[in-house]
């Protein structure tokens, strides 16, 4: 990581780690949902928001790896407060008793953490009929946030501000010529592993950029941002022989451990730098510069109105 040592205005830098970036913060009293916390920077984030005194749910696909995760976490910090909780974020029906069974639970939430992800998959549609990358990467916490947002909205009134992140990435920059497919959403025709991911980050761009927009209209005081966590070796690249070779040919000298990945989610979550400060892109615990297409209001806009009409419109909705 020597190429990335030099500071930015907050103080950090691309090497600097999840760990460093909270150092000093206390987190006793607040409550955070972290999705895809079973593996890679999502367990990262988890470990140190807990170890910050945060009260962590994570929210995951496979429980029985979940458990495991929470009991690592609880054997290196005896004091966390984490618990696990069953997600699968490309059904919606999975999505809507997440939410209920959160809500029925009578926990606050201050900090809702949209990590979990799927990179560059060969096409297939989710269960609910949508392009999987974009169920799963966008929709499932589009509906995710849209569910959780009232308990949001109560908890804040306490004072406390309420901050929603998603986690995106620089591949935003490399969708669709056209940005989002919106007329071939869920089509095989032109289907591309890759640029169908960069269509789904940069959805998670525009989704955060429109809810900071409505949330400051409503003077409610929950923040909304998104991130690139840089380059990170994990499962993530799983679908990708050629991603998997390059990171092993040049990972020592661009790519960061998992410590490092998971910095930037936890500076936007938890640094007091962050307060009052919506609708921006972080990377490397920095204010960063997105894609023209990422700063398109109408856009975001359009994508907004689309995405509830994909919700409302899947056959298994309930």
């Amino acid at each position: 990581m020597w190429l990335f040592s030099r500071k930015g205005a907050s103080g950090f830098s691309a090497s600097s780690t999840a760990e460093e970036v909270t150092q000093g913060i206390d987190g006793t009293g607040l409550t955070a949902v972290v999705t895809g916390a079973s593996s890679g920077i999502g367990t990262e984030t988890a470990r140190v928001l807990a170890l910050r005194g945060v009260h962590v749910v994570m929210a995951v696909k496979n429980m029985t790896t979940g458990r495991e995760v929470k009991e690592t976490i609880a054997k290196r910090n005896p004091n966390a407060k984490i618990d696990a909780m069953e997600l699968d974020l490309s059904s919606l029906a999975s999505v809507r008793k997440f939410a209920a069974d959160f809500i029925s639970s009578g926990l606050p939430l201050n900090i809702l953490i949209n990590n979990a992800g799927i990179m560059a998959t060969p096409f297939m549609l989710s269960k609910d009929g949508i392009e999987l990358q974009l169920a799963t990467n966008h929709v499932g916490h589009f509906l995710l946030t849209h569910l959780l947002l009232e308990t949001m909205k109560k908890t804040a009134q306490g004072r406390t501000e309420g901050r929603i992140v998603n986690v995106s990435s620089r591949r935003h920059k490399f969708s669709y010529p056209e940005g989002i497919r919106f007329d071939k959403i869920n089509d095989q025709s032109g289907y591309n592993s890759l640029s169908a991911y960069g269509q789904s980050k940069l959805a998670n761009v525009l989704h955060a950029n429109e809810l900071a927009r409505r949330l400051k209209e409503d003077e409610v005081a929950i923040t909304a941002n998104s991130l690139h966590p840089g380059a990170i070796a994990t499962n993530l690249f799983r679908h990708s022989n050629l991603i998997n070779g390059l990171v092993g040919l040049v990972g020592k000298y661009v790519i960061k451990n998992v410590e490092q990945g998971a910095a930037t989610t936890c500076y936007v979550a938890l640094h007091p730098q962050v307060t009052g400060k919506t609708g921006l892109y972080f990377a490397d615990s920095n204010v960063a510069e997105t894609s023209l297409q990422a700063n398109d209001n109408a856009l975001a806009r359009k994508l907004w109105d689309i995405t509830f009409t994909l919700i409302n419109n899947c056959p298994n909705n309930t």
